[in-house]
């Protein structure tokens, strides 16, 4: 009986553990595009079984603790998911790697854009269409723009407009009566209008065509 006992202890010792813990270490890295080399940076980078991860920063370098043995995805927009297991019985508390990732293309499916809900809608909308106007039509427009400025020019002023204008001029004269009108040349405040219009551009020759 004593040497069943002892038999079972020494059996018991050199049975390895199933619940030993799995050693840790660093976990470090790159994250590339695989065909033009590009740092991919703020990948994501996590261990499948713990949900502990990290993210690749604007160099696309990332560093975290793990384990061996872990399964860790590397997942980043537009490209392709890479699953890598991290070896067990390593030399060192570290293992880095460069990891590529692949673009992955994505074919959506065909969408149709219409410009009315509805078929009356647009019914409607072609019903009220205002087509541009021809070369003709364009051209009488800006005859016709031409000889209202002809008639502007061409006819006299009537009577109550020639009676307001005296009535103006007149109006001045009694106002500086006594004393020299002023002159506008020394006045500061209308030299600085005048080059305001001059850069407005008021002074260019106007087109009516």
């Amino acid at each position: 009986m004593i040497l069943f006992f002892a038999n079972t202890f020494c059996f018991a010792q050199n049975k390895p553990s199933a619940k030993m813990e799995k050693k840790i270490i660093e976990f470090s890295g790159m994250v590339l595009s695989s065909d033009s080399l590009e740092v991919l940076p703020y990948a994501v980078i996590f261990d499948k079984n713990t949900g502990r991860g990290t993210y690749s920063n604007y160099a696309g370098f990332f560093s975290f603790a793990a384990a061996e043995g872990d399964t860790i995805y590397f997942n980043y927009v537009g490209y392709r998911r890479k699953l890598v297991k991290i070896p067990t019985n390593l030399a060192e508390d570290k293992y880095s790697m460069v990891q590529l990732l692949s673009a992955d293309t994505v074919n959506l499916p065909v969408t149709i854009i219409r410009p009315y809900p509805r078929p009356n809608e647009f019914k409607h909308a072609f019903l009220n269409l205002k087509i541009p106007d021809d070369d003709m039509d364009r051209a009488e427009k800006n005859l016709k723009r031409m000889s209202d400025y002809d008639l502007r020019i061409s006819v006299p002023v009537d009577g109550r407009e020639a009676a307001n204008t005296y009535m103006r001029n007149y109006a001045s004269t009694y106002y500086y009566k006594g004393q020299i009108p002023p002159q506008n040349i020394f006045n500061p405040l209308a030299w600085a209008e005048f080059f305001q219009a001059w850069k407005r551009g008021d002074f260019k020759k106007k087109q009516y065509y």
